[in-house]
């Protein structure tokens, strides 16, 4: 019974719809019971929702696209080298000068493809007056294990952060954001001996001219913010020295470092 009742109204309703589709179409717009001239509150939804879904896509664009301002530089030490990354992460100085005197004919292209050398690198901002400094023809980072050895690493981890000073003789220096010396307090430095070698961090002070850096900035460049990633993940390769002890999850304090966010354990 219910089943011919449900099938009567609907051949009802198709009747009514096939008479309705052959009446003539009237010019004038048929004005809906209770509501007023003008947008409709349906259609004031719609355009709204489009509104919306729009907004929505270009923050999503806008989340997508570059939005730390960088510079593409070279970093000059005051032992007379320019620090430079080897193609397998290694990293020396070098007294290679051609980047200054090299002239940029092609304008349509950035300056850093043409620049030849490894001594290229990517200053990052990742914080307030820290950065990250990666190479621009390998792609890895400067790190700073917990003994103090400079390694590259694929993967941006908090080894990675170097704070960004400005010295009395308006040099620059970089120290580690995650160690230090656990007795003084003395920060860690990124440095070159007068060989032009890497030294370790806990051997180099602020007030020598193997910390000292002077960026020469080739261009201004926007970047991504890397992905921070525990300090475990990264697969350290080292600048001479011992093999990095750093791979675990939690950073390993060797002589006299300490992480910086961590207290000082009382010794036995």
């Amino acid at each position: 019974m219910a089943a011919a009742i449900a099938s009567g109204l609907i051949r009802q309703k198709r009747q009514a719809r096939e008479q309705h589709a052959h009446r003539p179409t009237a010019h004038r717009r048929r004005k809906s019971p209770g509501k007023k001239q003008g947008l409709c509150n349906g259609n004031l939804v719609d355009i709204f929702s489009k509104v919306r879904i729009f907004g929505l896509k270009k923050r999503r664009l806008r989340r997508q696209e570059p939005q730390l301002k960088g510079i593409v530089t070279r970093l000059f030490c005051r032992q007379g080298f320019y620090l430079q990354m080897g193609q397998d992460g290694s990293l020396d100085g070098t007294k290679d000068d051609s980047t200054n005197s090299y002239e940029w004919t092609n304008l349509d292209e950035p300056l850093h493809k043409h620049c030849p050398g490894h001594s290229l690198f990517n200053l990052i901002p990742v914080g307030l007056r820290v950065v990250a400094i990666q190479s621009v023809k390998t792609g890895l980072y400067i790190a700073m294990n917990g003994e103090g050895h400079l390694y590259s690493s694929e993967l941006f981890t908090a080894e990675c952060k170097f704070k960004e000073s400005v010295f009395e003789n308006y040099y620059v220096i970089y120290s580690s954001m995650l160690y230090r010396q656990k007795e003084s307090g003395r920060a860690w430095f990124l440095g070159l001996n007068k060989e032009g070698q890497v030294m370790k961090g806990n051997r180099v002070k602020k007030t020598k001219p193997a910390a000292h850096f002077l960026p020469k900035p080739i261009e201004v460049a926007m970047y991504r913010e890397p992905s921070l990633h525990d300090v475990g993940e990264a697969v350290p390769k080292l600048v001479g020295g011992p093999p990095s002890k750093s791979t675990t999850t939690e950073p390993v304090v060797m002589n006299g470092g300490k992480p910086v966010n961590k207290p000082d354990k009382e010794e036995t």
